[in-house]
């Protein structure tokens, strides 16, 4: 089966680290890459597919191509707002082909927010909410995951400030069930075990420095114990991280985005994937931006993006098998 690959922003790094990362999956991952030929890397060798079938038999020569005529050539580092259209559309093809069966995944380049708003009204704040209303769900959780270690951030793009609000029972118990459903059905773990981080430091200390893991988080993954989820906390996040630790459990679910993120990234940089968990199709993404900077030079590192479509893949097959 193959993996669909939304062009995302043509004048970032998008382009160049799928070609990359052909490259070094043709042999392994069948691919289609979704947007204008014209914006990949020049001497990419790429063939026009009419769909995903035709991907496989094409992909060990070149990049099969799902055709896309966004107007004009890219500019690196540069974004233009008249391409905003076409780039909507390609995620909008991509997860179209997962949600028919006719791709297993769909992995998504790095899109910039500003130049879908001003060139298309792109009204959503990112990638996510965008698959989620395509998906036609509610509720979806973000994870950044490696061969190191797997973390999911409760709480998200907001100022820390505002986390001790946000972090309600139903958010945190949500998190938890849609976290536990994806780890069997898309990772294939059968009985997941979950780490769960405090709040506070040290995990509150018995109230001393904070009652949120006694008043409400406590109580929350109780009631999920007695569901029968395995699940360790809350703990106090400084002392989850190291080997021995990270041996003890699955998934770590943190109470906000740098407490999730920090230490996946210092220990797998360029292996990190963000995964979307909760949607009806497969979706992972590279976890890094458009890097406008090092656009059109050829010196992006297409670690992470080779890193998404192979768990994507995984994910896809582990899907089909549940």
């Amino acid at each position: 089966m193959t993996v669909a690959i939304s062009c995302g922003e043509p004048a970032g790094i998008g382009p160049e680290v799928a070609a990359k990362a052909w490259a070094a999956l043709k042999g392994e991952v069948p691919l289609l890459w979704i947007g204008d030929p014209r914006h990949l890397p020049d001497g990419t060798p790429w063939q026009a597919v009419e769909g995903p079938e035709a991907a496989a038999s094409v992909s060990s020569r070149a990049l099969p191509v799902l055709a896309r005529d966004f107007g004009s050539p890219a500019t690196p580092g540069t974004a233009n707002p008249a391409h905003a259209a076409g780039v909507i559309e390609a995620i909008e093809a991509g997860v179209a082909l997962a949600q028919a069966g006719r791709a297993s995944a769909i992995c998504t380049a790095p899109i910039h927010k500003k130049a879908l708003a001003d060139g298309a009204g792109f009204a959503y704040p990112g990638h996510t909410e965008f698959l989620a209303a395509l998906g036609g769900v509610d509720q979806v959780v973000m994870m950044l995951a490696s061969s190191l270690l797997k973390v999911v951030p409760a709480t998200i793009h907001i100022p820390l400030a505002e986390v001790p609000e946000a972090l309600t029972a139903a958010l945190l118990t949500d998190t938890i069930l849609i976290t536990h459903a994806a780890l069997r059905r898309d990772f294939g773990i059968e009985r997941p075990r979950i780490a769960v981080a405090g709040l506070n430091p040290h995990a509150g200390e018995g109230g001393r420095m904070g009652r949120e893991e006694i008043e409400m988080m406590r109580p929350v993954l109780d009631a999920l114990r007695a569901e029968g989820i395995e699940i360790l906390g809350p703990l106090p996040a400084d002392t989850m991280f190291h080997p021995a630790a990270r041996a003890r459990y699955d998934v770590a679910v943190c109470a906000y985005h740098d407490q999730a993120l920090i230490p996946i990234k210092t220990l797998d940089f360029d292996g990190g994937v963000n995964v979307t968990l909760g949607l009806p199709f497969v979706r992972t993404s590279p976890d890094h931006g458009t890097a406008f900077d090092i656009a059109g030079q050829g010196l992006a590192n297409p670690a992470s993006m080779i890193a998404a479509i192979r768990m994507a893949a995984r994910m896809a097959d582990a899907r089909a098998k549940a």
